[in-house]
């Protein structure tokens, strides 16, 4: 019985952990410095949002080599995730494209130009002109000579002013960290460490060009033109430049996430609406929910009391796995969805062949716990290779998606594997242990009536 109540407990807590998660209105987890929102993520298919195709911006005869597009991708894909958009997907598309979606993004605009970005940072020495010359070059595009072994991709951009080429000290492939800060006055800057051997370099430069300008440019444009005060020997520094809030978190994203080693260019954008997507969720939903109903009823019917406990399992089911899409989160398209409804047969499955065991060992003439405990051996080996080689099938669909870009088949695949494991959590512990509950309190004397033998 202590087992017995432990398994309890342990089944009570997670039900009402996963109905606080479900909640619609759930405040998230915001304690002891964790913020976790819990919240439901649509995909592009059902909330509508931008889809984008990048294209490497260089002549059709330039060789791209494939490590520069996954690198590339992996750039744009974490400049995505800074942005704040939910779940983006983040794909290449043959040797020269990347095709982006970003689900819900209300301002594709920005978010567009901050992932197209070289975000290739100089820190630039115009030791040679007075600050008030330098000041005067602030927004403007410039001629840099960058050293032979750093990246050279901004380097066919023109200039307008001035007409000499100012030397690039070091370019911004060393930093360690980027964030926003505020300063005294309230206005935000840009905070940076560098690593390597650029602390060393940056250091030298500092302490020999004291009273010199130092400007820090981006892809060209001189944003900021400070004065060196003392030497830097920690590597520490700031950029100012009469930022807002939404220049600074572009620019920081841009700076952490390293420059791309292709140029690219927007070949298309595509703003989709949500009419359709909404209209076929609801459609689905309605369809999940008629034949969710349609099983429980004929478990009741045809099972009855066992019936009735897997239908209880069943609805605990469904309330973890939603919850669990929620919170980690895992972005709902249709297709997961519909990956996400068929994994319910496969739970219900699984009670199907515990019970049918069990009626054999009735019939054999075994008692009802006896028959109960026979069931869940005999049928576990059949349980166990189903569901296994159904996640092995998942491995490779999600797989397929990953290599080929087929977001569909990931989403798909992956809802579809989170559901069989969970089925397997309660078809095993769940309903045996509300079983075990319910038959050692109560044991129905006509047993055809109650287990429908």
């Amino acid at each position: 019985m202590s087992r017995l109540t432990r398994s309890l407990i342990i089944i009570a807590v997670i039900v009402l952990v996963a109905i606080w998660m479900n909640l619609p209105n759930n405040p998230g987890i915001h304690v002891f410095g964790i913020n976790r929102n819990i919240q439901t993520s649509l995909g592009l298919d059902l909330v509508g949002g931008v889809q984008a195709l990048l294209e490497a911006d260089l002549p059709a005869d330039t060789n791209i080599t494939s490590e520069s597009m996954r690198t590339a991708r992996t750039i744009v894909e974490n400049r995505v995730n800074g942005l704040g958009v939910s779940e983006a997907v983040v794909q290449q598309a043959g040797d020269r494209r990347i095709v982006v979606e970003l689900p819900g993004e209300t301002d594709p605009e920005r978010a567009i130009s901050v992932l197209r970005q070289t975000g290739l940072l100089e820190f630039v020495d115009m030791s040679s002109i007075t600050q008030d010359v330098a000041i005067g070059l602030v927004g403007k595009k410039i001629r840099t000579d960058i050293p032979t072994t750093e990246s050279t991709i901004s380097s066919t951009i023109t200039s307008t002013v001035p007409s000499q080429i100012f030397p690039t000290v070091m370019t911004g492939s060393g930093l360690k960290t980027v964030a926003v800060t505020q300063n005294q006055v309230g206005e935000y800057e840009i905070s940076f460490e560098l690593q390597g051997d650029d602390v060393g370099k940056f250091a030298d430069f500092t302490a020999s060009n004291i009273g010199n300008v130092l400007a820090i440019v981006l892809d060209k444009e001189v944003l900021s033109v400070p004065r060196i005060n003392n030497a830097i020997t920690d590597g520490k520094g700031l950029i100012s430049g009469n930022f807002t809030v939404e220049t600074a978190n572009d620019l920081a994203l841009q700076l952490r996430y390293g420059s791309l080693p292709i140029p690219l260019k927007v070949v298309e954008v595509r703003t989709i609406g949500p009419t359709l997507g909404l209209d076929s969720l609801q459609k689905s939903l309605r369809a999940g929910l008629i034949g969710f109903t349609v099983v429980i009823l004929f478990m009741l019917l045809y099972y009855r009391l066992l019936g009735a406990v897997a239908d209880v399992a069943i609805i605990i089911y469904a309330l973890i796995a939603f919850a669990l899409f929620r919170f980690v989160p895992i972005t709902l398209t249709l297709a997961g969805i519909a990956g996400f409804l068929l994994s319910t047969g496969s739970a219900l499955d699984a009670n199907i062949l515990i019970f049918e065991r069990m009626k054999e060992e009735l019939r054999s003439g075994k008692s009802l716990l006896q028959s109960m405990d026979l069931g869940w051996q005999r049928a576990w080996p059949s349980i166990r290779d189903s569901n296994i080689s159904t996640l092995l099938t998942c491995a490779i669909l999600f797989w397929f998606g990953s290599t080929y870009g087929a977001t569909i088949v990931k989403g798909f695949s992956l809802t579809l594997a989170i559901g069989i494991a969970i089925s397997l959590f309660t078809a095993i512990l769940v309903t045996r242990t509300l079983l075990r509950f319910l038959l050692n309190y109560w044991q129905p004397a006509d047993l055809n009536k109650w287990l429908g033998l």
